[in-house]
């Protein structure tokens, strides 16, 4: 195999030339050829002024290069698509896989041996994943980290369950408009992830569970200096992943080690988003993710973390805890510790358990959080391709709840009634938002938190019932069903609800039907209006006509690796 930069030559028919050319230009930056001839080291640069959770990257990347030349490398940095969930519209799982694409060809495109890859906020971990999956480069993932907390009235806070927690109070009438200037001061006090188990964390720490980063990496907040020497250790770690060949993602991401991040996934309390992004990067190396099996994990998984959303710590003390060691050295008795990491050896020969001081982050298993996994999957015919609840962060009464329903047919719907004086709710209706989903919104958004309406709110009630066909960040809470599949907007089950409808939620059953008899339903779904045509260009287009639904990792069909 041809390596560093005479490798990847641009096609002008004479190989030979396409090198030499290659060089002068090398040369017109500055680079001597001893520099030229070592292992080409690529480092994915995913800085915006947009992203404020990678606003650390310049350092992360110098660190990196650090560590790349220490090592004997040569360090080439290249900018990606950078995604932000509050500065992308209509939502950054929208670009998620324009992003994939665009790790995927630049990794192909360019001469490396090796590419260091660098996410952290919600998106841009699964798509540097499945963007390098598929373009079979030896890859490494570093992260940027979470933030430290902040403190509003003597009261620890973080992004982003508390600034979700303080927008119900507002909404509520509990807190003045005078005071959200204080609170938004505190809530994301310096750069980095959210500092809860929202999608950023959960992707992190699955992410060390599946063995592409190096040990200890995930939970060391953005802003420690032990984040740069983490980063300076991949740098060099990806030199030795060069001169060995390897290995590459399909040999560390395997179906032992996708059943362990989902097993990871559940024991952590982690966000529901993490399901999608999980089925999308083992859809990329062949990988079935089946929903059942999710299922089973999630009824023999407790949760052990104790952190917000579901709990009440944040990411900095699980990092004081011992961070993802801690967590693996609970359930090592459920995980697959011989299979490979990029560090060159198996799981077991990467964790190194941290002494066993007293912390209250992560619990024993005899002692957990939540006696079950943060998902549950539910079936029934509302969902005949499945929904997921996060049962960790729900409220127990409403486990188990029948009640009306309310329909919002969009997002434009739920905005210009929920907060409408005279809409008829009570606290035992169920809020149903449809139209939401990979193809109907579209790019699915995190439109799933439906707010309490606001009369109800002011009344005191902070939580109903709510289903749809969308995600919600791992930072929110509730008893909200998601991901309900096939969404409305392709003819789903979700499309033929009408309000009042009896919907009967049973999450200890699996189950999520709606009480209305067949032969309805086909009335209903013959007097369906025809569905939309797609967009008539450009990337819109491509999205409406390639995604997959949620059970398939919204991902594009001709990107997985049936190519279905």
């Amino acid at each position: 195999m041809t390596t560093g930069f005479r490798g990847r030559l641009t096609a002008y028919g004479d190989d030979a030339f396409s090198a030499y050319l290659r060089r002068v230009f090398l040369k017109s930056m500055g680079y001597t050829d001893d520099a030229l001839d070592r292992p080409v080291i690529g480092i994915v640069d995913t800085f915006s002024a947009y992203n404020s959770c990678h606003a650390t990257v310049p350092d992360l990347i110098a660190a990196i290069e650090r560590g790349v030349m220490l090592a004997g490398g040569i360090p080439f940095r290249f900018p990606v698509i950078s995604l932000h969930e509050s500065f992308a519209a209509p939502t950054s799982m929208y670009l998620r896989n324009l992003m994939a694409m665009g790790v995927e060809e630049m990794i192909r495109a360019q001469p490396m041996d090796a590419v260091v890859l660098i996410g952290g906020c919600d998106k841009t971990v699964p798509a540097l994943l499945m963007g390098a999956a598929s373009a079979q480069v030896p890859a490494i993932l570093e992260v940027t980290g979470p933030m430290l907390t902040g403190a509003f009235r003597g009261e620890r806070v973080g992004a982003c369950t508390d600034c979700r927690r303080f927008w119900a109070d507002y909404r509520g009438g509990r807190l003045d408009a005078a005071d959200l200037p204080a609170v938004t001061d505190q809530l994301g006090p310096t750069p980095g992830t959210c500092m809860v188990m929202g999608t950023a964390s959960t992707m992190a720490l699955v992410s060390e569970a599946l063995g592409v980063m190096l040990p200890g990496g995930a939970a060391i907040p953005a802003v420690l200096s032990a984040r740069r020497r983490q980063a300076e250790r991949t740098g060099a770690a990806a030199v030795r992943l060069a001169r060995d060949g390897g290995p590459t993602l399909d040999r560390v991401i395997t179906p032992a080690a996708i059943d362990d991040a989902l097993r990871v996934l559940m024991a952590i309390g982690g966000s529901t988003n993490a399901l999608i992004h999980l089925t999308a990067i083992a859809g990329r190396l062949g990988i079935p993710v089946d929903l059942d099996r999710v299922d089973a994990l999630g009824r023999e998984t407790p949760v052990i973390v104790d952190l917000k959303p579901t709990g009440s710590h944040y990411m900095q003390e699980l990092y004081e805890a011992g961070g993802f060691a801690r967590i693996a050295a609970v359930l090592a008795p459920h995980l697959s510790l011989d299979r490979a990491t990029v560090t060159g050896g198996t799981l077991a020969e990467a964790l190194h358990a941290p002494p066993d001081w007293p912390q209250a982050v992560v619990r024993p298993l005899d002692r957990p959080v939540s006696d079950q996994g943060a998902l549950a999957v539910l079936r029934g015919n509302l969902a005949p391709g499945g929904a997921v609840i996060k049962q960790s962060a729900a409220a127990a009464e409403r486990l188990d709840h029948r009640g009306p329903a309310l329909v919002f047919d969009g997002l434009e719907d739920l905005a210009r009634r929920i907060d409408d004086p005279d809409l008829p709710v009570t606290p035992d209706h169920i809020l149903v938002l449809r139209n939401a989903g990979p193809v109907g919104a579209p790019g699915m958004p995190e439109a799933g938190y439906l707010p309490i309406p606001a009369k109800l709110a002011r009344a005191g009630v902070t939580d109903m019932v709510r289903i749809s066909d969308a995600r919600m960040s791992g930072t929110a809470y509730g008893t909200i069903v998601l991901h309900v599949t096939p969404e409305a907007a392709v003819g789903g089950p979700l499309a033929l609800v009408k309000t009042d409808d009896l919907i009967h939620l049973d999450v200890p059953g699996r189950r999520l039907t709606l009480a209305v008899d067949t032969a309805e339903l086909a009335r209903r779904r013959a007097a369906l209006d025809p569905a939309p045509p797609a967009p008539p260009r450009g990337y819109a287009r491509l999205l409406h006509q390639a995604i997959t639904q949620a059970d398939r990792g919204c991902d594009f069909d001709f990107l997985t690796a049936d190519g279905r």
